[in-house]
């Protein structure tokens, strides 16, 4: 494995842990993001769940790659979010971590590395 798979993998499993917690243990500012967008309180609790599942997830050689594009999935939402309500720069890890995702796609995750060249 790569120094760079490693490093999107240690920065994509960071930020989707602080994201998941903070959404599980109820952090206003995580909640007032879902109420801004019409979804109900309960999906938060979903998201957190999907965020921490995914950090973990990228650790095991089977569910490497599923569980990047399942955080992909979850940081599209994201950037649609700070896009549709400013500040802009906040939704930059947002996007740091759908390019560390796809990145991670790309390299066949954890388990399989393909040769790029």
């Amino acid at each position: 494995m790569t120094y760079a798979l490693w490093a999107a993998m240690g920065i994509t499993t960071l930020i989707m842990t602080l994201g998941g917690v903070a959404k599980l243990t109820g952090y206003p500012m995580a909640h007032e993001v879902f109420a801004q967008l019409g979804l109900p309180g309960w999906f938060v609790y979903v998201i957190g769940v999907c965020e921490l599942a995914g950090a973990a997830g990228l650790w095991f050689r089977r569910t490497s790659v599923l569980a990047a594009m399942g955080i992909a999935g979850i940081m599209i939402g994201a950037i649609y979010y700070h896009m549709s309500f400013p500040p802009l720069p906040a939704g930059i890890p947002a996007l740091v971590v759908l390019l560390s995702a796809i990145f991670i796609v790309n390299r066949g995750g954890w388990g399989v590395e393909r040769e790029v060249g």
